[in-house]
């Protein structure tokens, strides 16, 4: 299992370049592998945030978009839980204040797995385990 960071989701469904070829073939391994993909719901929001101010163009409709994302097998979507909501407010050490990044984080944290993640100030916590 690994989580993926909003950025990550956008690049790896749209085939972008950004993605590194670590961050892809760690996808790819999980999926091929009938392991599973989460995504946190507050990445459906902050998707939905971007499209609704014009900062991110989708290819359809954001409810069309996000629902052909949930039927990728092996791609689920997290619902944040009182645990991981809790704990995104109990992270150990020094972490920025995002909220998002914070849910994001928790939940990779919650269940002991690798976040795929580009953001470098996740990738400098030393409390998360990241690909990229």
């Amino acid at each position: 299992m690994i989580v993926l960071d909003t950025h990550t989701l956008i690049w790896w469904v749209n085939g972008d370049d950004q993605l590194t070829q670590k961050a892809r073939k760690a996808i790819e391994n999980e999926l091929a592998g009938d392991g599973q993909v989460m995504v946190s719901v507050i990445s459906a929001w902050e998707i939905a945030m971007l499209a609704s101010k014009g900062r991110l163009a989708l290819t359809m409709d954001i409810d069309d978009w996000l629902e052909t994302v949930a039927s990728i097998e092996g791609v689920s979507f997290a619902s944040i839980d009182t645990q991981v909501a809790v704990q995104s407010v109990r992270l150990p050490g020094e972490f920025h204040p995002d909220p998002a990044d914070r849910l994001i984080v928790a939940l990779a944290r919650h269940h002991s797995v690798p976040l795929v993640t580009a953001d470098t100030k996740i990738r400098e916590y030393r409390h998360v385990k990241t690909i990229w």
